[in-house]
């Protein structure tokens, strides 16, 4: 399988590359659109260990923390000479592939991706080192076809890619349900349609799918098109909190260069923090630069109520990976993981602890 390829560039450059991952191969089936964006260096800013940082992130607003970070030029000005560039993606099988091979260092991810790439290569090429995001996934469907969760029997539902993070909470839901669907295929009691965030707001609007589990902004495209909140995700979860999106970052580099990773965590804890300072503002930036990589910015109807479902923090809320890891292996996409490791917690809580904030807690599954 191909690697995401940085492109030189002084600004936003969008490349699509369709990267169909088997299965088999990296554990979910998905495309990946990769953008290259470089920020400024001030010319006697001093460099750390490392030229340069390659970070990787969706163009999501889940995934904010780093669409502002980079907009507003806070992880920059954390790791001073040394230069951001980052890359998005479209889907977390290719972010894992781009880390495996070298192409980005630090990423932005959801939970299934993270889970999938740790245990396929024995927990030998990421560690998760933050939280970053919880929320802002919905249940939305067509309400002249479904208006209760029993009409949901026999309709259409997308997700965004086989075994995402979505996904694997769809199929659960299913099968608490006591409904029945094959997790390979989708067919059963609820056809799951795997379908990619950027053509689902069409595939709605076509009656092609009744209804969607899907993460912000797409969920509130969908509304803004006439659907209707069925389930919000976060009424599922213990306090109303699950990860969204963490931070992973490749073993060999984390190794190699600790004050760099130290400062990229630094910038999100930064950052997150700025967000929820400022959340007015915080929007509009994430929306600019939604802008610059999709040429267009969201309207108010879809991002203001799909910012307010987003809670932006940095404890990867541990103990609910493992129960996404669980919910996976129920549906038959993973075998059960040995997780043991897949955090390190220690330059977070150092920062944390220097920013006058509570460490967080790994669920026993850190590196120590």
């Amino acid at each position: 399988m191909s690697a995401a390829r940085p492109l030189t560039t002084l600004r936003t450059i969008a490349v699509v590359a369709a990267l169909p991952l088997l299965l088999s191969a990296c554990g979910y089936g998905s495309d990946a659109t990769d953008d290259d964006k470089q920020t400024e260096v001030a010319a006697d800013a001093r460099k750390l260990s490392a030229d340069e940082v390659k970070i990787g992130y969706f163009p999501n607003l889940t995934h904010a923390t780093a669409l502002v970070g980079v907009q507003e030029g806070l992880l920059q000005k954390e790791l001073g000479g040394t230069e951001v560039k980052a890359s998005t993606f479209n889907a977390g099988p290719s972010e894992i592939e781009a880390l495996n091979a070298g192409s980005i260092d630090i990423g932005w991810i959801g939970p299934s991706p993270a889970i999938n790439g740790y245990s396929k290569s024995n927990g030998k090429n990421l560690r998760i080192i933050s939280g970053s995001a919880s929320g802002g996934v919905k249940l939305v469907v067509n309400p002249d076809k479904v208006k209760t969760v029993d009409d949901l029997k026999g309709k259409k539902i997308a997700t965004p890619q086989l075994g995402n993070t979505q996904d694997v909470a769809f199929l659960n839901w299913i099968a608490e349900k006591g409904w029945k669907v094959d997790a390979a295929s989708g067919q059963g009691d609820v056809s799951v349609v795997r379908t990619d965030n950027k053509i689902t707001p069409d595939a709605y609007t076509s009656g092609s799918i009744d209804g969607a589990w899907v993460p912000e902004p797409t969920a509130s495209k969908l509304v803004a098109e006439g659907a209707k909140v069925l389930l919000d995700e976060d009424g599922l979860w213990p306090d109303k909190k699950f990860v969204i999106t963490n931070i992973i970052v490749s073993q060999s580099f984390l190794e190699k260069h600790p004050d760099v990773v130290e400062a990229v965590l630094r910038g999100s804890v930064k950052t997150n923090k700025w967000i929820n300072a400022n959340p007015e503002e915080a929007k509009a930036s994430a929306n600019k630069a939604l802008e610059e990589l999709s040429g267009k910015a969201l309207p108010a109807d879809v991002i203001d109520p799909a910012w307010k479902s987003i809670t932006f923090l940095d404890d990867p809320l541990a103990s609910t990976l493992n129960t996404q890891a669980e919910h996976a292996v129920k549906a038959g996409l993973l075998e059960k993981p040995d997780l043991k490791g897949i955090y390190d917690l220690t330059p977070l809580n150092k920062i944390l602890e220097a920013e006058g904030e509570k460490e967080v807690d790994d669920a026993g599954l850190g590196t120590d």
